[in-house]
């Protein structure tokens, strides 16, 4: 038996095992009928600290709220101290935590998104028009993006989420106790097969086809991170492998930058496509444990992979499934790894990279969900199929979120480096009738906003940096002549404040600081350039970096909207 071997069969999860002290009475109390309810609960589950969030869910699952009582006897169940839980269980903004002497949450929650694309297609008239209608019982908050801007304007009844939402629509569904995620038709575990999936991981694993065959397979066709920071996937594959194991696997299915829906269409249309390339990444880098992190906003997702998972035949990794809790920071690798480890969502510095020093301190192999998703086509198609698509000297596919004002919105598989007018005309049908291209978003909500005029930029990695911009996640939502440009970066850096974690000052004070200027008749350029900097150069992670993209932009770009007419002209 090798040294690694025995390492990795020797590895426990942190809290495994330990003795639980013996308590004495200090402090706050224990109710014991929320003891007994918590114990009831969480029945034959084990109480590891990782485990934390996925418990917290249940607790919210099952009473629609988290009581204090409730968080201290969890606390006392988990061998925690309670401001350990309550940290955590206050950071998630799906948690409702409801404190001593606060009067109990209604039983049903409508969540109403008001991020870019929704906000421009009504979401603020549905807001205002639901909470009117609501009755009692029923509880009417703004939410953050979704994750279904290509049908905008979406709202979420309990888990059941309406397109196309009006007001008629939502409150029925409250009134019927339509409240649970609808799943949508998909290629189940049988039909894979039949098409021969899992034919290259059982090659794979029989020696057939070796691991530096598959990672050559990803470095002949270039292929990199599809979550946003395109980081060349061979070369993060080999990084881990290199480090001495035991080793893990995480993937990153906190797709919430706003304007971007492609994971959500791969998982809820081809799950399998995506655990084959998960088995195979595993595989390569020897993890025998891959940690799942699904975004709460997606419980089709969840479902569908769990049932899925369930379907596969033994042998292999042990796949873990997470659950987000609405936070998007943890779409940040070094957030996800903290909060699938039951913490705070809170970016850790770096160095040590989580290739090195990753999830429960060992190496750790992240991708997001569409990467894993192409490697079985990529290395059964082989590298030049891939790279005979493109345009404009770029290649491969693209997997393109676009919403906004076009005829036909939705996930786009387009040639890596099409430009934004070839995708609005060849793609999505043109504009929405009565409507005039004025400006686009190449990268969601932080890859900055460019006027209609510069049209002709290939969008992929690596063309749009000189402009201020990126593609990231390649959310592009298309904004028209009926629609405030800087109103958007508004409703973008309202967001970005609103998600920021607070560890850092240039973040958390910045984001709340240019909000406010933001909201001025006439912008304060000096003083919002200024912040704009200290934010990019300060903060800890990509969020408070990028935050001010939409900003800045709209000061290149588009003065005559910040500035008083005379001064414009």
């Amino acid at each position: 038996m090798s040294h690694d071997v025995q390492q990795v069969r020797s590895f426990k999860h942190p809290g495994e095992g330990r003795k639980r002290a013996i308590s004495s009475p200090k402090g706050r109390q224990v109710d014991p009928t929320a003891a007994h309810e918590i114990e009831l609960l969480l029945a034959d589950r084990p109480r590891r600290r990782d485990l934390l969030i996925e418990h917290l869910h249940l607790i919210q699952d099952t009473y629609k709220q988290i009581s204090a009582a409730h968080l201290a006897a969890l606390a006392d169940e988990m061998n925690l101290s309670f401001a350990e839980v309550f940290e955590t269980a206050t950071f998630y903004a799906h948690f409702d935590v409801v404190k001593e002497g606060e009067p109990n949450i209604p039983p049903l929650t409508i969540r109403v998104c008001d991020s870019l694309t929704c906000a421009v297609l009504g979401a603020e008239k549905l807001l205002q028009e639901v909470q009117n209608g609501a009755g009692p019982g029923i509880r009417v908050v703004r939410a953050p993006c979704v994750g279904r801007c290509d049908t905008a304007p979406a709202a979420e009844v309990g888990h059941n989420f309406i397109d196309h939402a009006g007001v008629a629509g939502v409150l029925a569904a409250a009134k019927a106790g339509d409240t649970h995620a609808h799943l949508p038709e998909y290629v189940d575990y049988d039909a894979y097969v039949a098409d021969g999936g899992y034919t290259l991981l059982k090659r794979l694993r029989s020696g057939e086809v070796s691991k530096e065959d598959l990672l050559k397979a990803l470095d002949d066709a270039s292929l990199r991170g599809l979550g946003g920071a395109g980081f060349p996937a061979g070369r993060k594959w080999r990084a881990v492998l290199g480090e001495p194991g035991p080793r893990l696997m995480a993937v990153n299915g906190d797709e919430g930058e706003p304007g971007t829906f492609k994971d959500r269409y791969y998982l809820e249309t081809d799950p399998h496509r995506f655990l084959e390339g998960t088995l195979i990444g595993a595989h390569v880098v020897d993890a025998p444990d891959v940690y799942i992190y699904i975004r709460d906003e997606y419980p089709a997702s969840r479902q569908i992979l769990t049932r899925e998972i369930a379907k596969l035949p033994p042998g292999g990794p042990v796949l873990h499934m997470r659950r987000g809790a609405g936070a998007y920071i943890c779409g940040e690798e070094s957030s996800l790894l903290e909060s699938i480890e039951g913490k705070r969502g809170m970016p850790r510095h770096k160095p040590p990279y989580p290739f090195q020093v990753g999830l429960f301190g060992l190496p750790t192999l992240i991708n997001n969900v569409e990467t894993l998703w192409w490697v079985r086509d990529i290395v059964e198609k082989g590298a030049d199929w891939w790279n005979s698509h493109g345009r404009n000297d770029r290649r491969g596919l693209r997997s393109y979120s676009v919403s906004g004002r076009v005829n036909n919105p939705g996930m786009k598989l387009a040639p890596a480096g099409i430009t934004v007018r070839e995708l609005i005309d060849e793609f999505c049908g043109g504009m929405a009738d009565g409507h005039k291209f004025h400006a686009y978003l190449p990268g969601g909500a932080s890859g900055g906003i460019l006027p209609a005029s510069m049209d002709d930029i290939p969008l992929d990695f690596g063309t749009l940096e000189k402009y201020g911009c990126f593609i990231g996640s390649a959310a592009v939502i298309i904004l028209s002549d009926q629609d405030s440009v800087k109103g958007a970066a508004l409703n973008l850096m309202r967001f970005f404040e609103d998600e920021s974690c607070g560890q850092c000052t240039p973040c958390r004070v910045g984001t709340q600081k240019a909000a406010v200027l933001m909201q001025n008749p006439v912008w304060n350029r000096d003083l919002l350039d200024e912040l704009s900097q200290v934010m990019r150069d300060a903060s800890i992670c990509g969020l408070g970096q990028a935050a001010s993209n939409p900003l800045t932009s709209v000061i290149k770009y588009f003065p005559d909207e910040f500035l008083p007419k005379e001064a414009a002209e």
